[in-house]
């Protein structure tokens, strides 16, 4: 069972530099805090990484050094199986996605303790 993943999470990915925190894009969880689902990908949603060390990065092969991290992400998967907004899967903290640059989002804190998707 996981937690329901909130705005103000904290995220990191593999090939970035530092943590990112999370802004979900859906409804609040507690009159307070809006909470995620597994299409929140977009920059407004993850702005950045710091710097990206992925290797296939094309940015990184235009200036030969490690470029600023600008995530081109996948929704994260599974999400919750039973819990879902606006006919959306919750986003738990159990799930992950995926950049094109190969990189792998976790989420390090979800941001919430109170709401848990089953």
């Amino acid at each position: 069972m996981g937690v329901q993943v909130s705005t103000g999470a904290e995220v990191l990915c593999t090939f970035g530099s530092i943590p990112a925190v999370f802004n979900a894009s859906s409804v609040d969880v507690n009159a307070t805090t809006p909470a995620g689902v597994i299409t929140d990908v977009t920059p407004a949603n993850i702005p950045t990484f710091g710097i990206c060390s992925s290797p296939v990065n094309p940015a990184r092969l235009v200036l030969g050094i490690p470029p600023p991290c600008v995530p081109v992400l996948f929704p994260w998967t599974p999400g919750s199986a039973r819990v879902t907004i606006d006919g959306v899967p919750a986003l738990d903290d159990l799930s992950e996605c995926t950049c094109a640059w190969l990189g792998v989002i976790t989420i390090t804190s979800p941001g919430q303790v109170q709401v848990t998707t089953e």
